[in-house]
């Protein structure tokens, strides 16, 4: 039974194609609502786009290379560090947004001016703070804001990476 059940999973490299293939859709997602509803990101969401597409990265490199156990356990854990870190922003704002009206911090400067006039750490340390745009919930769907749904992307891309890291049928 086991054996069977196994054999109808995808391979490690097509697991990594199909990761790299969510990515690339919810980056497409992204700049819909960007480019064509007009949404402006806030600093949180930049930064997980950031490590969205770093992950992501992680995935493509291991669906091309194809590496051997040893290589496809290094690119998840990898993919799944990132995708930790990025599902960690994500829970800080879903954090912000659920916060009762008037405690969530004020408005800070833009992202441009604070990478331009602030020290990195400063500017790194106010990004994940996030500030009372975060807060702000400007599109949901199926009953999640943004963030909501970028919590549920990342826990599905750790839970998957852990499994690629942890597997060891297929090649």
């Amino acid at each position: 039974m086991t054996s069977s059940l196994l054999a109808n999973l995808p391979a490690p490299r097509l697991t990594n194609w199909l990761l790299v293939a969510v990515c690339a859709f919810t980056m497409g997602v992204v700049y819909y609502l960007d480019g064509v509803l007009g949404l402006v990101p806030c600093p949180l969401c930049m930064t997980q786009r950031v490590f969205l597409l770093i992950s992501g990265g992680f995935c493509l490199l291991a669906a091309l290379h194809g590496p051997g156990i040893l290589g496809r356990r290094i690119y998840a854990a990898l993919a799944a560090v990132f995708a930790l870190v990025g599902g960690g922003v994500a829970a800080r704002h879903v954090w912000l947004q659920h916060l009762p009206e008037g405690q969530a911090p004020a408005c800070g400067p833009g992202l441009e001016y604070m990478l331009e006039n602030f020290p990195f750490t400063e500017t790194l340390e106010l990004i994940l703070m996030g500030d009372g745009n975060c807060a702000d919930v400007v599109w949901t769907f199926a009953g999640l804001s943004i963030p909501e749904q970028a919590l549920l992307l990342f826990t599905g891309l750790v839970l998957v990476n852990i499994w690629q890291v942890m597997r060891t049928e297929g090649t």
